[in-house]
Order: C-alpha cells, then sequence, then structure tokens
C-alpha cells in the first residue's frame, strides 16, 4: 500500500514538473519547438551551440532545449501522458518502438527521400516499422573488442587480423590470462551477451519477433559458454574479483587483456590508458549478424510545428553538425560520409576505427519490440543462477519462462 502511495504521488510530482517547466508543443507561437536530449556535459555544450547556429540562420524560430541527464526515458513517458512531449525528441531504437506502436511519433520518410543514400541502411532500419521511418539516426551502437598490445607482446601473441569464432575467442583469452591479468571481461548486461548468442547463430527475440528464441540450441551453448569464462575457465574476472571496480577501469589499469565495448569508451581510453591498445572485430563467421543499435531524433506526432521539426532535424544531422559529434570521438556516426571520413578514421587511438565500420556489413537491428524492457527484466533475474554458474541455461529456460517471455511479443 505504501508502495503504492509513493508511486503516484512520485507520477503527481513528475507530472507537475511537466506542466511547470516546460511549455506545450500547442503553444500558440508557431515558431517555437521543444526539443529534448540526454548526453554527456560535452554533448550537450555542441548542442547549445547547434542551436544557437540554428536560431541564428533562422531567427524567426526559437529552440526551447531540454535537457534530461538521468531518468530521460521516465520524463519522457511523462511528458507524453501528459500530452507535453516535445516536438523533437532524442530516442534509442530500444525504446522508440513503445512510442510507435502507441502511435505517437510522426512518420518522415517522406521528408528525408535521399535517407538511403544519406545513412547507412542498418541505422535507419533500427527506426522503421511497416516501412515507415520514425527517427534519423545521429549515430550506431555496436561492440568490439579493445585489447591491450603491450600484454599480447609481452606474452609473445600474436594479434589476430580476425576471431572467427567464439571458440577462438575462448582460446584466445585462455593465452592471454595469467596471473597479473584476465583475458576478456565478463558483463552481466544483455547489450554485451547477447552479442554472444548472435555470434553463435542465437539471441533473444527472432528478427521477425515472432519468436523467443533464447531456448535455441545456438542460445543455449554461447550462454553455457559465457557462464564458463567466469565459473569453468577463469579467463574472466568474477563480481568478487572485480570488487568495487568496473571492467572499464580493470582494462585501463591493465589487468584485462581484452575488453568487449562501444565505441563511447573511446573518449575515457584515450585520456586515461597508459599502455598501446587497439581495437578488433568481435567474432563472426559473417552468416551469423552481430547486433547494432542507434540514437536519432524523431517528432512527435502531436506537434503543431511539424514543419519547423524537420527542418531543425535535417539540420542536427547535416554533414556539418554529425562532424562535431565524430570529432569528440564519441560516437560511430550513422551519416556514411562523416563515417568514412578523416573526421572519424582520424589515424588516432583505436587506430584500427575501421574495425566499427567493417562490422556493419554483417550487422542487424537489435530485434525488439514494445515490450523489451520487460522482457530484459526477465532476463535479468533468470540468469543469475547462469552466470554464477549454479545452473545451466537449459534448465533455467524451461517452458513455463518461455512461454512468460512469449506473452511480451
Amino acid at each position: 500500500m505504501k508502495k503504492n502511495i509513493l508511486f503516484i504521488l512520485i507520477v503527481i510530482l513528475y507530472i507537475f514538473f511537466a506542466f511547470a517547466f516546460f511549455p506545450s508543443s500547442n503553444s500558440k507561437n508557431e515558431n517555437i519547438i521543444n526539443f529534448s536530449s540526454w548526453g554527456s556535459q560535452s554533448e550537450i555544450q555542441i548542442l547549445n551551440s547547434v542551436i544557437k547556429e540554428f536560431e541564428k540562420e533562422n531567427p524567426e524560430i526559437k529552440i526551447k532545449f531540454l535537457h534530461f541527464p538521468q531518468n530521460y526515458f521516465q520524463k519522457i513517458h511523462i511528458l507524453f501522458a501528459s500530452d507535453l512531449a516535445p516536438d523533437v525528441i532524442f530516442l534509442n531504437n530500444q525504446n522508440i518502438q513503445l512510442y510507435i506502436q502507441a502511435d505517437l511519433l510522426e512518420n518522415i520518410e517522406t521528408d528525408f527521400p535521399n535517407a538511403d543514400k544519406i545513412f547507412y541502411r542498418t541505422a535507419l532500419d533500427c527506426f522503421r516499422k511497416n516501412n515507415k521511418l520514425y527517427a534519423i539516426p545521429r549515430d550506431i551502437s555496436n561492440l568490439v573488442i579493445y585489447y591491450n598490445k603491450d600484454i599480447f607482446e609481452k606474452l609473445g601473441i600474436k594479434i589476430p587480423e580476425k576471431i572467427n569464432n567464439l571458440h577462438e575467442l575462448k582460446i584466445l583469452a585462455e593465452k592471454l590470462t595469467t596471473d597479473e591479468n584476465f583475458g576478456i571481461n565478463f558483463e552481466e548486461d544483455s547489450l554485451f551477451w547477447s552479442y554472444y548468442l548472435a555470434a553463435n547463430g542465437g539471441g533473444i527475440i527472432s528478427d521477425d519477433k515472432k519468436s523467443i528464441i533464447i531456448n535455441s540450441k545456438q542460445s543455449i551453448e554461447a550462454l553455457n559458454l559465457y557462464s564458463d569464462f567466469v565459473n569453468k575457465y577463469h579467463i574472466s574476472p568474477s563480481k568478487s574479483q572485480i570488487g568495487s571496480m568496473t571492467t572499464a577501469q580493470m582494462f585501463i589499469n591493465g589487468k584485462l587483456a581484452m575488453y568487449l565495448g562501444g565505441r563511447w569508451m573511446v573518449p575515457k581510453f584515450r585520456e586515461t590508458i597508459k599502455f598501446d591498445w587497439d581495437v578488433i572485430e568481435f567474432p563472426s563467421n559473417n552468416e551469423n549478424k552481430l547486433y547494432i543499435d542507434a540514437s536519432g531524433w524523431a517528432v512527435s506526432k502531436k506537434s503543431k510545428n511539424k514543419k519547423i521539426a524537420i527542418k531543425f532535424i535535417k539540420y542536427l544531422s547535416s554533414k556539418q553538425n554529425i562532424d562535431k559529434f565524430t570529432g569528440m570521438g564519441l560516437i560511430i556516426p550513422a551519416r556514411k560520409d562523416s563515417a568514412e571520413s578523416k573526421c572519424f578514421l582520424d589515424n588516432k587511438q583505436p587506430k584500427n576505427a575501421k574495425a566499427f565500420l567493417e562490422m556493419l556489413k554483417y550487422s542487424k537491428p537489435t530485434p525488439v519490440n514494445e515490450n523489451y524492457n520487460y522482457i530484459n527484466d526477465i532476463l535479468k533475474e533468470k540468469m543469475q543462477s547462469i552466470f554464477l554458474g549454479e545452473k545451466k541455461a537449459e534448465d533455467v529456460f524451461d517452458d513455463k519462462t518461455i512461454k512468460k517471455l512469449e506473452s511480451k511479443l
């Protein structure tokens, strides 16, 4: 009872907050649009400068920027529920499905007729449903293996040009594991372990989003192998061995030979790492496609200023402005001309930045639906016994669990 009362109070406070501080998109002033985003301090600095330049070029238009550094999607949910959704909303493919299903976003396919020539098709597909486009992508997210060159050289191990499968990755990590460091990191977030499933031909949800496939032979095999990295082969650190650190900190401190992570780690690694490092593609036989995610700008269907909103998105997604985000080292740009230019391939560490782009050739959007966060919550609970080595994956994902997951498709 107390929890319910607390929840109601929180919702009331959020609604009051929304009405008190955020002007409605239905404003009579048709030259004002509201724009929301999350982002680090450096991202926000760029956004503020882009907004300032846009307003300078378009003095009749005013952009009201709503920056939510924390609990972003909770606040966006409340704004939609309060009929105060921003005109332009920065979203990712894993959360946008909820708004698409609820018919809250504008189909902008016809507003960007040349999108497939400008942006990577897989990035656009992250925001497409039933041949309709609901957002223009700013960036792509995939995972590569960062590696410590010094450890490879110290152990006399040749850095491979390509790792073909999970078995080869396991063998390499075993060779790189010593009394001083582990071979590769271990993460409990589905963002990371789902890569192992995909590389083995499995996954969580089927590509057509009609089936749960985490109990497939390929998925079960990959999950058990991933658990064995910690519990059998000891090539990845356990929770107790990680302690209060993150695995990223372990890599920075030279305690991990390899680290599976995204492009967002580059600024931190450039700033803090003292050893020589680079990246290599995650294992794939080029048949089992890996996952990519994307973030981009969408338009509220109830916006009264759609033409201005589209104009602003076109400005945000121009090469000139995408290059500003790219130059930070933080993103893989969704624009082909930015990704394939010196702005991204800048010859800074990681020298092999093209690995991020090469992986796009055998990648696909993560299969998600409007209930993906709920599915993830179930998986998070179920994975604990697997990751602790207490149960095998095939024993955890029984018929009852699969039916529960399938009810959310």
